[in-house]
């Protein structure tokens, strides 16, 4: 689950059923990000005082594919796009498997997808306890895990997952927020959410969800920009049959199927824009 407290929590707008469209319209009264309630100053911090739990209370996991180029007269691929979980496992619930799907691989088995979009570098931190997973959460801006931040600052483009509540993005119960400081990106995800029936709200409008600060390794790209997205607890519960540690990977929903092939295929068509070229 999403814990309330994690930032400030906003009035909840229209419970109301409205479309993606709408929802950019929406108005709230404005919260401010916080890591008041965080134990944990930055991830070096957690990883000193919590010193041989790794693999027990939390974890990392993370995949850099390999690129080479020994030829002199010809040019190899290079990636372009990183897809982060910063808050996976049990702090912000499904965005582990989220991050996996945008990334390319099936949840459970990790299989490669085969929907013609390729696939992605992906970094996740998740909590692993039982309970109380939210004590392991580090605010986005004080991240300073140095494959995290090598992996942003080695790409032209980061979408990073992030779970909040519904009265946190003053939103209908299932939507996403989209934000992050790439304009372009976010103006392809929400066409694709809106493709695909995702209600959706712009970070612009939701201060405390916007993924604006710099600090934050969505935005400590090539390209000083990237793509963030809030998921609501009803969104993220609506993607598995099953919505446990043990259970989700293996039963996901067509919700789930929707909204990483919306992100997927934002994703592709970003790529393709003139400040992706790798010269």
């Amino acid at each position: 689950m999403t814990f309330t407290h994690r930032r400030t929590v906003l009035t909840a707008l229209a419970t109301a059923a409205v479309s993606g469209p709408l929802l950019g319209s929406l108005t709230a009264t404005p919260a401010h990000a916080t890591d008041d309630l965080d134990i944990y100053t930055s991830n070096t911090d957690l990883y000193k005082k919590l010193a041989g739990q790794e693999g027990v209370e939390f974890a990392r996991r993370y995949k850099r594919h390999e690129y080479a180029d020994h030829s002199t007269p010809q040019r190899y691929p290079y990636n372009r796009t990183t897809v982060m979980a910063l808050h996976g496992g049990g702090i912000e619930t499904g965005t582990s498997e989220v991050c996996l799907g945008i990334a390319g691989y099936h949840p459970a088995t990790l299989a490669p997808l085969q929907d013609g979009h390729g696939v992605h570098d992906y970094w996740m931190f998740e909590g692993l306890r039982s309970s109380g997973n939210r004590d392991l959460h580090v605010t986005a801006k004080n991240c300073d895990d140095h494959v995290a931040i090598s992996m942003a600052a080695g790409s032209l483009n980061v979408l990073s997952l992030h779970g909040c509540t519904a009265a946190q993005a003053g939103t209908v119960p299932q939507a996403v927020v989209v934000g992050g400081l790439n304009t372009r990106f976010k103006t392809l995800l929400k066409a694709e959410f809106d493709q695909v029936g995702i209600a959706w709200r712009d970070g612009n409008e939701t201060p405390d969800l916007a993924g604006v600060n710099p600090a934050n390794p969505v935005n400590r790209t090539m390209l000083s920009k990237g793509g963030q997205l809030e998921l609501t607890t009803e969104l993220r519960a609506a993607m598995f049959t099953n919505n446990t540690r043990a259970g989700r990977a293996g039963s996901t929903t067509p919700v789930f199927d929707r909204f990483v092939g919306a992100c997927r295929a934002a994703i592709s068509k970003l790529e393709q824009g003139t400040d992706q070229v790798i010269l």
